[in-house]
């Protein structure tokens, strides 16, 4: 039952990420996987995707993250699975 078990994913998105619709398309697949968590610009032009749920589901986040059919140009993708923090009410765009 491994692929059941809750999960957070972290992943910075390294690219031409901001500006584009990137978070909306993010917080949009997110919420279709049944996801939690938020998209995040950050000062260095990298958005952070925190989503948390099932490890299948944060898995497919991922491979969509990685796909190369997000708004923008997604050039890498550096991504982490940990425990699940603290609980995380929908997925938002920060």
């Amino acid at each position: 039952m491994q692929e059941l078990a809750e999960v957070r994913l972290t992943a910075w998105v390294h690219g031409h990420v901001q500006g584009v619709g990137f978070r909306w398309w993010t917080r949009s697949r997110a919420l279709e996987l049944g996801l939690t968590g938020y998209a995040a610009n950050k000062p260095d032009g990298r958005v952070e995707v925190v989503a948390q749920g099932p490890r299948a589901a944060c898995e497919k986040l991922l491979e969509l993250l990685q796909s190369g059919n997000t708004p923008g140009r997604v050039d890498n993708v550096v991504a982490e699975f940990s425990e699940p923090g603290d609980a995380l009410s929908g997925f938002v765009e920060r």
